[in-house]
């Protein structure tokens, strides 16, 4: 993005001195919804590029921080927000975050004294706006070949801000927010286990009652580790945390109800719950249409083909295994099908499962396996509480209990 070439130098300064009347104007009258607009870098508001456009055709800025009792006291806020404002204008997204992170430090100083917590929604926006620049400039480094290091930078910032908020007193509140700006960038730097002391703080320090904080931020907290819980394959507390974070989304908000059924879906299958097609479809979540059709017909073959057609999107999502581990209540299934066709031809054999008939079922599915392989398969059913009943190993027979052979999961996660 080159910077704007028409703009008279008269014209330039009439724009850097709005802004800094504005920016004054915006903490003396402690108006956030106004100081947040005026950090907001990343949005491309036409009033910032143009601002932007002025900086880069007026290069002495500084003096007029300097010179005027309304704005020097921010002068190491304003003067690398500016830099960060020119350069992010010229496409220099290295430069610009390392402006940012100085406007932003400075920012922090600012905020620690004033006693109130009006800025928050503005301290918001820098944390948000320091992990999107960080990202953008990852990819600018990696593209010219260096490494990549803004993020895990915009890491410790936000560790730093964190620091800030988890105080006493009113500022506490936007530790959740932070919070969830961290999560973002150790997810994306793949180095999750750094999340644990952040949640160490807020789920066991006194200071925090989490019902305090605001709906929107519970809400992506909850999101954030409900992952993690799958991730730790604690499928009771991912239920409960993702089921938490659907129950309370914005309805509206069709793309992060998209978002938390991705890993809720899986999730519910691994303890018994199988989604409505209604839901797929309307969410565009038809990845998981062949997996559930798969547990309900006990098709073994489907939903190895499943995982096989859509395996980058669930090794992307972190989910592959735990619906590699859906095949147990697949073969349940299969084999309470064949149960219940038993059951209907003759009702004294019905409970006396051949080896071998299982062997054929599974042919049939092109799935070649030998009896071997399936009395493995029994005993590891029989052992976690899918299938009730015994071995009658001469006769290679399951012997099916009379009193509930099937017993339901009822969202509970299969004996591991």
């Amino acid at each position: 993005m080159a910077a704007y070439p028409g703009m008279s130098m008269g014209e330039a300064h009439r724009r850097i001195t709005e802004y800094l009347n504005r920016f004054s104007d915006a903490v003396s009258n402690q108006d956030a919804a106004s100081l947040r607009f005026l950090l907001s870098l990343s949005s491309n508001s036409p009033f910032l590029l143009s601002l932007a456009d002025a900086l880069n055709t007026f290069q002495d800025s500084g003096r007029l921080i300097k010179h005027s009792d309304h704005y020097s006291q921010f002068s190491d806020i304003l003067f690398n927000l500016f830099r960060s404002l020119q350069t992010y204008r010229l496409g220099n997204l290295f430069d610009s975050y390392q402006a940012f992170e100085k406007s932003a430090n400075a920012f922090i100083q600012e905020f620690r004294n004033w006693e109130s917590a009006w800025a928050l929604e503005a301290l918001y926006t820098l944390a948000y706006e320091i992990r999107v620049l960080a990202e953008r400039a990852d990819r600018e480094l990696a593209s010219n070949g260096k490494s990549p290091e803004k993020l895990k930078a915009a890491g410790s910032f936000l560790m730093k801000v964190f620091g800030v908020l988890a105080g006493k007193g009113p500022k506490r509140v936007g530790a959740l927010y932070v919070t969830c700006q961290l999560f973002k960038v150790y997810f994306k730097l793949g180095t999750v286990h750094l999340c644990r002391s952040v949640i160490r703080s807020i789920e066991t320090a006194r200071i925090f009652d989490f019902e305090e904080f605001p709906k929107r931020d519970k809400v992506t907290y909850m999101y954030y580790t409900g992952r993690l819980e799958v991730f730790n394959e604690n499928f009771p507390a991912a239920d409960n945390k993702l089921s938490y974070a659907l129950t309370h989304c914005n309805p509206r908000r069709e793309a992060n109800i998209r978002m938390i059924l991705k890993y809720l879906i899986p999730v519910k299958l691994s303890i018994g719950i199988l989604p409505k097609d209604w839901l797929l479809e309307k969410y565009n979540l038809v990845e998981y249409r062949d997996v559930v059709q798969a547990l309900r017909r006990g098709d073994l073959r489907l939903l190895r083909h499943a995982l096989q057609e859509h395996e980058d999107r669930f090794l992307r999502s972190g989910v592959f295994l735990v619906l590699e581990k859906l095949e147990l209540q697949v073969y349940q299934r299969l084999v309470k099908k064949i149960y219940i066709i038993q059951k209907q031809k003759d009702p004294t054999k019905a409970h006396q499962v051949k080896l071998e008939v299982i062997v054929k079922a599974l042919k049939w599915l092109e799935m070649d396996m030998d009896v071997d392989e399936v009395e493995c398969i029994m005993s590891i059913l029989i052992y976690k509480n899918l299938v009730k009943g015994y071995f009658a190993h001469k006769s290679k027979v399951v012997v099916l209990s009379k009193q509930d052979p099937f017993p339901k999961l009822n969202g509970k996660p299969v004996n591991s």
